[in-house]
């Protein structure tokens, strides 16, 4: 991942709906997402689910439910996102939040691809 460059987009809005657990976010440069709260936390980007190197990623399952209970600016360049589970460890900094929306398809993609070659089947939304 990429540090903050001049030209990095920055969101000018967060908005949290957390009746459909949803974050909405909009970027200066005219890009505008809904990330799930699933799909934030299942990409957080704390050690506790990256590991400390590539091959030590840890497949986050079961976080189909999850929500977002507080977002907490850090400095001028992250935010920290409490979740349901009591995670609280990443820090999403503006490159990374505009990654995950840029990216979003194949990430989810990938994300689903893991469960199912781990046998794991996601739990259906109502």
């Amino acid at each position: 991942m990429s540090g903050l460059t001049p030209n990095s987009p920055r969101p000018i809005d967060i908005k949290l709906h957390q009746s459909s657990r949803l974050l909405e976010i909009k970027f200066d440069n005219g890009t505008e997402c809904m990330l799930s709260c699933e799909f934030l936390r299942v990409y957080s980007p704390s050690a506790e689910v990256r590991g400390h190197g590539v091959g030590q990623e840890v497949l986050q399952i079961g976080k189909e439910d999850v929500n977002i209970t507080a977002i907490e600016p850090v400095g001028n360049y992250a935010v920290k996102l409490v979740f349901s589970d009591n995670h609280d460890t990443g820090l999403y900094s503006w490159d990374y939040l505009y990654e995950l929306a840029r990216d979003y398809e194949a990430l989810w993609l990938e994300y689903l691809g893991k469960l199912s070659a781990a046998g794991i089947r996601r739990k259906e939304q109502v």
